[in-house]
């Protein structure tokens, strides 16, 4: 699945769209940073409340394609102005982490 194809099946508001054809292998969900930074695969969208752009460097490090922020957060425009430096797509969604996780599992096939 491409992030534009996860973007509209999850029905997520992008903040920033980098690259709609990117392809999204995988996704991982966590609130803490650490415990994506050490776990998250490579390539995974990220999944979490934490809406910084510490967050940005996370998903840098991981080589995320995208961010999807949950539970209608707002988003500060450093992390807006992070994510355009990085090329990494920003979204925003009123469901939590749960829901956008259990959306989007079977979309993966698997």
């Amino acid at each position: 699945m491409t992030v534009g194809e996860m973007a509209k099946a999850l029905g997520l508001s992008a903040v920033y769209l980098a690259d709609e054809a990117r392809p999204v292998p995988a996704a991982y969900t966590s609130d803490l940073l650490s415990d994506a930074m050490g776990n998250a695969p490579d390539e995974a969208a990220l999944i979490t409340i934490q809406a910084h752009k510490n967050t940005v460097a996370v998903a840098t490090l991981k080589d995320s394609p995208a961010i999807i922020l949950c539970n209608d957060r707002p988003v500060p425009d450093d992390m807006v102005e992070a994510v355009k430096s990085e090329g990494i797509s920003l979204f925003v969604t009123g469901d939590n982490q749960f829901t956008v996780s259990g959306k989007l599992y079977p979309l993966f096939g698997r």
